[in-house]
């Protein structure tokens, strides 16, 4: 029974981390461009807009948010939780899976900054 359990945790920690791989994957595509290559909010097109994008690194903002409202803003866009409408809506680009793996990545971003 305790290797059953172990294995089962074991695989669940696995898929959590495949997760975050391809959140990473989606990220470079989706968020970088404005997010940045690390998540700080300074990404080639943050110099011209006139909201800063998140900084995802940002710890204490980060774990402010739920992991629902980040499922939320990604999928339909920042105006859907009273942010800046220049976070577009992805949920037409991306799968719920795909939402969840981004999710996934920004914990992995923010987690251990302070």
């Amino acid at each position: 029974m305790k290797k059953i359990l172990l294995v089962s945790a074991l695989l669940a920690m696995a898929g959590v981390a495949q997760a975050a791989d391809h959140g990473e994957q989606l990220y470079e595509t989706y968020c970088m461009q404005c997010h940045g290559v690390q998540g700080h909010g300074n990404g080639v097109n943050a110099a011209h807009m006139s909201v800063q994008p998140r900084d995802h690194t940002d710890t204490k903002e980060m774990a402010a948010r739920t992991d629902d409202e980040l499922f939320k803003v990604i999928q339909q866009g920042g105006k859907a939780i009273n942010k800046s409408v220049l976070m577009p809506m992805w949920g037409g680009n991306l799968s719920d899976d795909d939402i969840h793996a981004l999710v996934a990545h920004l914990r992995q971003l923010c987690c251990g900054k302070d």
